[in-house]
């Protein structure tokens, strides 16, 4: 009985321990009345937090990441001399638009990865994950050929990701 009162109203003592000690960090003294609000957010935040859906990464394989980095560092220094000639240029040649991309990857991790990477490139940003995790929506600065858009993220990124996280 008492073993489910404590998973019950303290489920992670390390979590209920660091918000206490980092709510009594961010004041800038200590006092009864910030003791006790750091004692009541330790025991009210770690049920809440408990609660949430919880998917933990897999790792595969690693040998991918320093080319998929070196493509990535090269796509954002060519994206961003693009983008800067589109933005500086007439502005009737730039076509905005979004597009849904179909995705083959389905851990959350490597979604999220995908999802940061296309909003680092200059001219994408990432905007709406589907409820079912099949497709994202991309806003693209200058969108030409909808087609090789897809398919430069689902070859330059995706793949990569998918072999690290499967």
């Amino acid at each position: 009985m008492a073993g489910s009162w404590r998973k019950r109203w303290l489920p992670s003592l390390p979590l209920s321990v660091a918000v206490f000690c980092f709510w009594l960090l961010l004041n800038d003294e200590i006092s009864a009345g910030h003791v006790v609000m750091a004692l009541l957010l330790a025991l009210l935040i770690p049920p809440f937090a408990a609660r949430l859906d919880r998917e933990f990464a897999r790792i595969g394989r690693l040998r991918s990441v320093p080319r998929m980095l070196g493509v990535l560092a090269m796509d954002i220094v060519t994206a961003n001399v693009t983008v800067a000639l589109q933005v500086l240029g007439p502005e009737r040649k730039i076509r905005p638009g979004f597009i849904w991309v179909p995705l083959d990857i389905g851990n959350i991790h490597g979604i999220a990865a995908l999802t940061s990477i296309i909003t680092l490139t200059p001219g994408t940003v990432s905007s709406v994950l589907s409820d079912d995790r099949s497709h994202l929506l991309v806003h693209v600065l200058n969108l030409d050929d909808a087609d090789a858009v897809v398919r430069q993220i689902k070859t330059r990124y995706e793949a990569p990701l998918m072999e690290i996280f499967p």
